[in-house]
């Protein structure tokens, strides 16, 4: 696997691997592997939204514990050649989180699509290479596995919650909302921004973004629907499920914000996405 990598130039991806002592794992030949294998312009790629300059950057400043955890959430521990994972809606991963294999969403209806722990999707451009223990599938997006980016770095690396990301610094609460933890962030899309009101101080956005953060990890599981929930802000949201099996989330105006998406996990926390910005007392 370590020699067509080198082969085909995936440079990035044979640092990352150096650095968390993945090489000898992935080229025993007693292997049966998958690889779904990010090109070096997606490795740059997530380097620039995370705030690097480059992937060589990337790689120097995560840690190898990181970096292990990331390339073993592109890796399936059997071979799975493009047929056999047609018609395939997950995979799981030689990841590990919560004590279970990370799985990948699949979609092959038109090719193949996989969706990460942060709700992005990759595609494989260039299928069945083969190696002498496995396949590797060409990607053009590095995997994102649940639990090793922190909440900022989670909405700077998903193109639809760019918005909060930029609204966080502004607010100068990224080092807050990058810290142990854990919280629970209740993340707006950018349609959701987009339709906010504008014209907000920084004293405003500060107490309106305090104000999708709740102390703790609450999971979808856990939601105490119907009773009020501090937020960071010192007021209080309410969650209330929906007729159609939904949730949603009341705050100081008429209209609720639809729970969209759940238990999208960092390392320090939990994020649901929401249709809506939510707005307190002002």
């Amino acid at each position: 696997m370590v020699d067509v990598a080198r082969q085909q130039g995936f440079t990035a991806l044979l640092a990352a691997a150096t650095k968390a002592d993945l090489a000898s794992a992935l080229s025993a030949q007693t292997a049966q592997l998958t690889v779904f294998a990010p090109t070096d312009a997606a490795f740059n790629q997530l380097a620039t939204k995370l705030g690097f300059t480059d992937a060589n950057a990337m790689v120097a400043a995560l840690p190898a514990a990181a970096l292990k955890s990331i390339l073993n959430y592109h890796v399936l521990p059997s071979i799975k050649t493009s047929a056999a994972l047609a018609g395939t809606t997950a995979q799981s991963t030689a990841y590990s989180f919560d004590n279970n294999p990370a799985a990948l969403k699949l979609d092959t209806s038109n090719g193949v699509k996989i969706t990460d722990g942060a709700l992005t999707t990759a595609n494989v451009t260039t299928a069945d290479v083969a190696a002498g223990n496995g396949v590797i599938h060409v990607i053009d997006k590095v995997l994102i596995p649940p639990g090793v980016l922190n909440i900022v770095q989670l909405a700077k690396v998903n193109p639809n919650l760019s918005s909060l990301a930029t609204a966080v610094g502004s607010a100068n609460l990224a080092t807050a909302l990058s810290g142990t933890g854990p919280f629970t962030v209740f993340a707006p899309t950018n349609a959701a921004f987009a339709a906010a009101p504008a014209g907000l101080s920084a004293a405003q956005l500060a107490t309106v973004l305090k104000y999708h953060v709740v102390n703790g990890q609450v999971l979808a599981s856990g939601i105490p629907f119907g009773a009020p929930v501090s937020t960071l802000a010192q007021q209080a949201i309410t969650i209330k499920k929906t007729a159609s099996g939904g949730a949603a989330i009341t705050d100081t105006t008429g209209t609720p914000a639809n729970i969209v998406a759940t238990d999208v996990r960092a390392s320090n926390g939990v994020v649901h996405v929401i249709d809506k910005v939510l707005i307190p007392a002002l």
